[in-house]
């Protein structure tokens, strides 16, 4: 009996003692369809990098030492927030073929990542640039905003068991989330209203043509017009050219022409004169057409961004594309990009 008693209180006492916390996160996943060898988790803020390798069934397992705080997980060009904390047990499933759909995190504190993962869906659900582009005024817009404020709001409320520094910063980046939205789609209505589909459009005469001779907006008439506005500077407009290939091979036999019209004005161009900038420019704006084998109708704006076309139609950011349909007006003066 005596025996007995000593063990019994052993293993009580081995019941109630407390295990001591991990001074790290476990994190194991498995990555279905995935992009390279390894992903990678990062925290700007605190420096923190580090590589995980992938297993030939795109599975991993790792240990990391963190700071509380939100991180960055890569699989190639993919992205998604993760909450670690030293402590945590977290295992991660996704498939790359539907990225954001299929985050899915489980275990010790997953709920936080699993927060990030809704909110990162439901963000992209409400500010749907499609149906905030459509609406036709500044009221509507406002109203719509100010519904989507009120959705987000309550989702980010809901959980008290989610980390309060969490719900903190998505109370606090709201308004300015909402605020660059609104003076986005302020602008497009603007344009709009001052731009109206069904009106004539500005036109433009004898630009530079990268064939030869020159072209006027008036030459083009009988077809339906899609014009991109770039520069050989700009990267989010160069980033476009594969889609705009894309386009252009989808509809070659359709009534549409595509034109790409160059704004450079001596921008990313060494010379001792802005006159000299810009004769540069237009160099570099030959070589690029002939190096990425540009197709359509590739012109040069007669007075780059102070053109009579570019102000009437209010360019003042690129790339910049423009709808016009075969009767010369107006389809859209702030056209879809290809991509």
């Amino acid at each position: 009996m005596k025996k007995l008693l000593i063990i019994a209180l052993g293993l009580s006492i081995l019941a109630c003692k407390e295990e001591a916390p991990k001074d790290y996160v476990e994190l194991t996943g498995k990555i279905t369809n995935k992009y390279g060898d390894s992903i990678f988790i990062q925290n700007r803020a605190t420096g923190y990098f580090k590589s995980i390798p992938l297993k030939e069934d795109g599975s991993f397992n790792d240990t990391l030492k963190v700071e509380p705080g939100v991180y960055t997980f890569f699989d190639g060009n993919e992205t998604t927030n993760l909450y670690l904390k030293n402590g945590y047990d977290i295992n991660m499933s996704l498939d790359t073929k539907m990225f954001d759909e299929t985050v899915k995190y489980s275990g010790t504190g997953s709920e936080q990542s699993n927060f990030l993962a809704e909110k990162s869906l439901l963000e992209e659900k409400m500010l749907d640039e499609d149906k905030l582009g459509a609406l036709e005024s500044l009221e509507a817009l406002d109203k719509e905003l100010e519904t989507i404020k009120g959705e987000l709001n309550k989702f980010y409320n809901a959980n008290p068991d989610i980390d309060s520094t969490l719900v903190a910063s998505a109370n606090k980046n709201l308004d300015p989330i909402l605020k660059f939205y609104r003076g986005y789609f302020a602008d497009a209505i603007n344009l709009k209203i001052e731009l109206p589909k069904g009106a004539e459009s500005p036109t433009f005469e004898n630009y530079e043509n990268y064939a030869g001779g020159t072209t006027s907006l008036s030459d083009l008439k009988g077809s339906y017009v899609y014009i991109d506005v770039w520069a050989t500077w700009c990267g989010p407009c160069k980033a476009e050219i594969p889609s705009l290939k894309e386009v252009e091979a989808k509809y070659h036999d359709r009534n549409i022409k595509f034109v790409s019209i160059s704004v450079d004005n001596g921008r990313g161009y060494r010379a001792d004169t802005p006159e000299n900038a810009k004769a540069a420019s237009k160099e570099g704006w030959k070589n690029m057409v002939a190096e990425k084998e540009l197709g359509g109708i590739q012109l040069f704006a007669d007075n780059d961004w102070q053109s009579e076309f570019m102000l009437n139609y209010k360019v003042n950011s690129i790339p910049r594309f423009i709808l016009i349909d075969p009767e010369g007006k107006i389809v859209s003066p702030d056209a879809p990009r290809p991509s």
